[in-house]
């Protein structure tokens, strides 16, 4: 009696013609019967994050003017003990809502030219991805500068605090609710020398300055005697911490 065995290469065959078709069945689940390679979705997610965008700078100037006014109602009902007060200053500078004067410097970072060529021998072509700024590049300079020192960093115009998070959409920058586009300036202040040193130690950037050699992305570094960053201005409500048990 015989048995019938599938052999190696047919077995493979069955398994690549299933695969194809399960691919199809969830492609088409998945669009609904639509165009699922058109850029529709990221445009209309873009259009939603520039009105959030909008709204949040709207409410960020309404909740000001709301903070001035009680500072002002507490001064006029009686001086703070002093003690008390001396410990709010310094967890408000400690969290960065003061402004902050000191030495520091910036970090410019730019888009490439959209038809940029390699600019040295032995690179391939780039890829768009190869010639604009990603989220991890942006990361990678404020964890820098965090490790050299700094006291305070300001990306763009805004002040980081500790619940800061630097987050890109494409190649764009989305920051506390607002939306911002290249070129990115990070300024921070401390020790220029310490503040260098950390930007030349860290891997991140070292593979970023590749493709600053090899397709022309922008890299500048300016050194300040002194500079002001403004104290973070919206809301420091913490709405999804829980305690550590």
């Amino acid at each position: 009696m015989s048995i019938n065995r599938f052999r190696p290469a047919r077995l493979g065959s069955v398994a690549v013609f299933g695969l194809a078709g399960l691919i199809f069945w969830l492609s088409f689940n998945v669009s609904g019967g639509n165009n699922i390679r058109t850029d529709d979705s990221l445009l209309q997610m873009s259009d939603l994050i520039r009105e959030r965008a909008r709204q949040n700078e709207s409410l960020e100037s309404s909740a000001a003017e709301l903070r001035a006014e009680v500072d002002a109602l507490a001064e006029r009902d009686g001086p703070p003990d002093p003690g008390r007060q001396q410990r709010l200053d310094d967890l408000t500078a400690a969290a960065g809502l003061d402004d902050l004067t000191g030495p520091g410097l910036t970090v410019t970072l730019t888009d490439a030219p959209p038809d940029a060529e390699p600019l040295v021998p032995d690179v391939p072509e780039p890829s768009p991805n190869d010639l604009v700024i990603h989220q991890q590049d942006l990361q990678a300079v404020v964890n820098a500068l965090w490790t050299g020192g700094a006291t305070g960093i300001r990306v763009m115009d805004q002040r980081l605090i500790s619940t800061s998070a630097v987050r890109c959409v494409g190649n764009t920058l989305i920051l506390q609710g607002r939306l911002y586009s290249p070129p990115y300036t990070i300024t921070a202040v401390g020790d220029r020398d310490r503040l260098r040193a950390a930007l030349d130690a860290s891997p991140e950037i070292g593979n970023y300055q590749q493709y600053v050699t090899a397709y022309g992305l922008g890299w500048e570094v300016e050194d300040h005697s002194a500079v002001t960053l403004p104290g973070y201005g919206g809301s420091v409500a913490l709405q999804h911490a829980r305690p550590v048990e």
